[in-house]
């Protein structure tokens, strides 16, 4: 099948080429429109208690609740001097005309103390837009912010709606400067692995294929489906750093083929044999691990499966039809324009002897002692894991924002300096109950541990709406177990009671990631096991994999624990640490790193494979295979780590958290799983990796990925060569 599709492309290079051209048109023009398409936010589960609640309270009492939060301050003056509170009614009366606001509430309205600091040179206001989802309320913000500003007065505007425009705007910027960042460095790295220009435009040029290609199928997926705008920062990541590692593979196994003296046809059709084999399984592998974030109901995890899952499989079509063509075209031409490298030797280019390179010997040294090496780095791996024993889960607030972040600042001002402390109240509606009735349950509500405060805000026939404070912040512990108290609450005869506001969705969203998590490692695990199955005829080197895997991914949860959650290096890196971890980082790190550490796993086993087919012998088979990937597997992982790195020196915390974690897992599964684990283990196993029982061994030989033998490649370059002009080169 693969000698096959070789062939083809070699034949419909210029087809190939010239559909490739139209999807990056159609991608810069057509497909880049999708960030004005994206939906913002999806961060809650539509089944669950404060979703209900936050539609009931929309529908019963109409908006509510504060969308943003505009503090206004004065060094000189207080809020009762009319140099603060003239400018301020003027700056009220012209919101309240605006038609993307709803309401405005004001000290001056309420006398409420808590909207008043304790030393009364500032207050805020709390505005409520008419916009009822989020792209709405954000399009609201956009309109009025300008008219928020307060003449004579520092103006800094929070808020649900602020914070999310902010998040959106910081991760918008961070991924551009990252790409500004590893663009640059990649070109330079790519120069100084294939020691030329034209080889090392080929990954770079494959990575915007892949990534314009992913903006085109996440717009089509936007027509049927809501998609989150955080779909393009998996999109950028994932479609770049696979695009690099593919063409990488793809380009070192043409080389070699064309060194080791086959033409160019010949040397597109092996190379589709062996490394676009590779690149299908793997782009398969990452594809399926991304898939299995659909189970989660949230809009954002959603998005990022489809965003990941286009970026890796346009990616591997790229790397199996667009880059063999441009091969073809250029032929012996991809090492022109070479840079001139004074540790290069002549002749370097040609790969040695199976058996005998340094890879080799550092495998050959591992087989020799594969009981130390196994105990000692299972031994590293999980004490870099422990930490992770202590994980503590809790949701986003502003503190993921830079310091000097306008929605942080005002968090952070009304927490310290004016009474109460808290943005974020729970909120409780209580439907079809009379006043009394009503009064007697806040009363309970009054009396329950942990409750600071009990506030009805709205009422509507027989529905209101009760405010509980709580002390602490809105993410943390003392705020859930508020909640959880509140639910555990008997309601009033004949009345219903729903719980709801930020702590309450905080609460829903870890309660539902923990109840999928289990499914979505089962599906990932299942689909990854019979893929790698058909890949390599094997029953135990998959299980072996995902093993190793989440051994790998362990440790990188462990660093990640230690940096983000106590706090560690938190001065050097620039972050403010909360003491816990958002859940769904860990959630997107696992599906991403599992795809990836299985991506280095076939790269490895694949070339493995080919030299158990050819020699029969295990050992020499781990060895060859090292010793032919060792260069490429430790190449690819450093273009990957420099597309990541990227991310982590961002201004948000959730992206460096993200980028130290996959840089932390690529630099383990690229060293000591690859080069030292898995030499170890396929060792004590011996003829045990390649079996599978009679049934199964069917089913491979049948339905099986593959990879053609030598002489089934010359018997059927010979027939389908019958009847063609021979290939020029």
């Amino acid at each position: 099948m693969f000698g096959w599709w070789g062939r083809t492309v070699v034949r419909a290079r210029w087809g190939v080429l010239a559909a490739a051209v139209a999807l990056v048109v159609l991608g810069a023009t057509w497909g880049t429109g999708v960030f004005g398409q994206l939906s913002g936010g999806g961060f809650d589960d539509p089944a669950s208690e404060s979703s209900r609640a936050a539609e009931r309270i929309t529908a019963e009492l109409g908006p509510q609740g504060a969308d943003l939060i505009v503090l206004w301050s004065a060094r000189d003056h207080s809020v009762d001097d009319p140099a603060f509170r003239e400018p301020v009614a003027a700056t009220v009366a012209g919101i309240r005309e605006h038609p993307a606001v709803a309401s405005v509430t004001t000290w001056y309205d309420t006398q409420a103390p808590a909207l008043v600091s304790t030393d009364r040179r500032a207050t805020y206001a709390l505005v409520q837009l008419a916009a009822g989802d989020e792209d709405g309320k954000l399009a609201g913000y956009e309109q009025v912010r300008p008219q928020l500003d307060a003449s004579g007065l520092r103006t800094e505007v929070g808020g649900a709606v602020a914070f999310l425009e902010t998040v959106n705007t910081q991760t918008t910027r961070d991924i551009f400067r990252a790409e500004l960042i590893s663009m640059p460095v990649l070109l330079v790295l790519l120069v100084l692995i294939f020691g030329g220009l034209v080889a090392a435009a080929m990954p770079l040029l494959i990575g915007g294929v892949a990534i314009l290609g992913a903006f085109v199928a996440v717009r089509l997926v936007n027509l049927f489906t809501d998609v989150s705008i955080f779909a393009i920062n998996v999109i950028t990541l994932i479609g770049l750093g696979m695009a690099v590692d593919y063409s990488l593979f793809v380009v070192s196994r043409f080389r070699e083929e064309v060194a080791n003296g086959r033409g160019t046809a010949d040397a597109i059709a092996r190379t589709m044999v062996t490394a676009g084999r590779t690149v299908l399984v793997s782009g398969l592998t990452i594809a399926l691990a991304m898939a299995s974030l659909l189970i989660f109901p949230q809009a954002f995890l959603r998005s990022i499966a489809l965003g990941g899952m286009a970026a890796v499989l346009v990616a591997m079509l790229g790397a199996l039809t667009v880059l063999p063509a441009l091969l073809v075209v250029l032929g012996r031409r991809i090492d022109a324009l070479r840079v001139p490298l004074p540790w290069r030797r002549r002749g370097a280019g040609r790969p040695a002897e199976p058996g005998t390179g340094a890879w080799a010997r550092i495998a050959h040294s591992v087989m020799r002692r594969p009981v130390p090496y196994l105990l000692g780095v299972t031994v590293l791996l999980l004490a870099l894991a422990t930490p992770f024993l202590r994980v503590e889960f809790g949701g986003v607030d502003e503190r993921v924002l830079p310091a000097d972040a306008a929605p942080r600042q005002v968090a952070e001002r009304i927490a310290g300096d004016f009474p109460g402390g808290s943005i974020a109240p729970i909120d409780v509606l209580v439907s079809g109950a009379s006043a009394q009735t009503v009064q007697a349950f806040s009363d309970r509500i009054a009396a329950l541990p942990g409750v600071t405060g009990v506030t009805p805000t709205a009422n509507r026939g027989d529905s209101t709406l009760l405010a509980v404070s709580y002390p602490g912040e809105p993410t943390g512990e003392e705020a859930h177990d508020t909640v959880r108290a509140l639910r555990a609450l008997p309601a009033p005869d004949d009345a219903e009671v729903l719980v709801g506001g930020r702590p309450a969705a905080d609460r829903d969203l870890l309660d539902s990631l923990v109840d999928r998590l289990p499914w979505m490692a089962v599906l990932m695990a299942v689909a990854i096991l019979v893929l790698l199955f058909l890949a390599f005829g094997s029953v135990l080197l998959p299980i072996k994999a995902v093993l190793m895997n989440l051994v790998s991914i362990g440790a990188s949860f462990g660093v990640v624990v230690w940096i983000f959650q106590d706090g560690h290096l938190s001065e050097l890196l620039g972050f403010t640490p909360t003491g816990f971890i958002e859940p769904t980082n860990p959630i997107l790190m696992l599906a991403v790193l599992f795809g990836l550490a299985t991506d280095y796993e076939v790269f490895l086993l694949s070339r493995v494979r080919e030299e158990w087919d050819r020699t029969g012998d295990n050992t020499a088979a781990v060895a060859a295979g090292l010793q032919y990937t060792g260069r490429i597997i430790t190449a690819a992982a450093l273009l990957l780590i420099v597309v990541v790195a990227g991310f982590a020196t961002g201004g948000m915390t959730y992206l460096k958290l993200i980028g130290i974690g996959m840089i932390v897992a690529i630099v383990v599964d690229a060293t000591l799983v690859r080069i030292l684990l898995v030499p170890a283990t396929m060792r004590l196993m011996g003829r045990w990796n390649w079996w599978a029982p009679g049934p199964l061994g069917r089913v491979y030989r049948r339905w099986g990925i593959r990879e053609a033998t030598d002489e089934e490649l010359a018997a059927d370059a010979t027939s389908t060569a019958e009847g063609h002009s021979t290939f020029t080169r």
